[in-house]
């Protein structure tokens, strides 16, 4: 029984310990904040466009308990969150998302209908915006 037993210890000792996946990899986290980033991007850039501010900053706080509620500490959240490095990354990724949805990211009368599409169907980027 104990060769058993110290056979089982060593096993588990030799596992690795199963690590959280960067916040970068939680689809739910980088998904949500990208739609922010996008719908942020769009007000900045188009006049007769506004943020709903307080639905954003509300959005930002649910995704910031869920990552906590997964296990993730204040310093990996504020890691990714405001690493340039990550900030870089979003864009590209959201590029790459309005380019899948017909849109060109620099083009302003592009990014502007999108926009408004958005606040008319209700869509993920457009609950940010009015």
């Amino acid at each position: 029984m104990r060769l058993i037993l110290t056979s089982f210890l060593c096993l588990c000792l030799a596992l690795p310990a199963s690590a959280k996946p960067p916040l970068r990899e939680v689809s739910e986290i980088d998904d949500g904040l990208m739609a922010i980033a996008i719908a942020d991007e769009i007000r900045k850039t188009c006049d007769d466009i506004n943020a709903r501010m307080i639905r954003a900053l509300s959005q930002i706080k649910e995704l910031e308990k869920r990552a906590k509620a997964l296990g993730y500490s204040d310093d990996e959240i504020d890691d990714y969150v405001n690493s340039s490095a990550e900030k870089k990354r979003m864009r590209q990724k959201a590029e790459a998302y309005l380019a899948a949805q017909g849109v060109n990211a620099k083009d302003k009368k592009a990014l502007c209908r999108y926009g408004r599409d958005q606040i008319a169907s209700g869509g993920p980027v457009g609950f940010f915006l009015r």
